[in-house]
């Protein structure tokens, strides 16, 4: 996998809704938790269109990470709420993923990336201290080659990792963490470096969406 070079930067906070309509206070609040998440500098985040079918409310927010100008990866964060709870979610909120990063041909080709793939989101996790039931995905592994007049085109490798999982009842601004652990899950399929110890992300003037 290629790894990003040159020192850690960092970006403003996310934007999204502070308010949709007859949004429940306890949604109000996760989109105020999720709008304080501070990512590094090279993910670029911004509000997607939100399901309309999936849950009575919800929000989507799209994150590229960009290194000198070239898109290393994408990857989109949704949350669901159901302020009455959902029999297949075994709680109100559902979290629903997608991540998609250039990897090495020779990383593709391991049977053991996607199993890596799948720890990296679980690690993830763990060490923000976010709790998961009902915690499922797939991690696929994309390969592809150039032939004929297009055989000069260098091959092609990605990792697509697929995942959801239902946070349980706690504050909804610990729904924060929850996305920190992804934007870190995505950040690290893209092959940054992870930040040094002690070191926090602080808001800038650059801002997308």
């Amino acid at each position: 996998m290629r790894a990003a070079t040159g020192p850690p930067t960092y970006a403003a906070a996310v934007t999204v809704p502070r308010e949709q309509p007859d949004s429940p206070p306890l949604f109000r609040a996760a989109l105020d938790a999720l709008a304080a998440v501070v990512p590094r500098h090279e993910v670029i985040v911004e509000e997607g269109p939100a399901p309309q079918r999936l849950a009575r409310h919800a929000v989507t927010l799209t994150a590229d990470v960009v290194v000198d100008d070239i898109e290393l990866g994408t990857g989109r964060f949704v949350l669901l709420h159901e302020p009455d709870g959902h029999e297949t979610w075994d709680g109100s909120f559902r979290i629903v993923t997608f991540i998609r990063a250039g990897v090495d041909p020779e990383m593709a080709a391991d049977p053991f990336a996607s199993a890596v793939g799948w720890s990296w989101l679980t690690d993830a996790l763990a060490a923000h201290g976010c709790p998961a039931t009902m915690l499922g995905g797939t991690v696929t592994r994309v390969s592809s080659e150039s032939f004929g007049e297009l055989d000069e085109r260098p091959a092609e490798a990605h990792l697509e990792i697929r995942a959801s999982w239902t946070p349980p009842m706690l504050p909804a601004g610990r729904l924060a963490d929850h996305f920190a652990a992804w934007v870190e899950t995505l950040c690290q399929a893209c092959g940054l470096a992870p930040l040094p110890p002690g070191v926090t992300p602080i808001p800038s003037q650059h801002r997308r969406g």
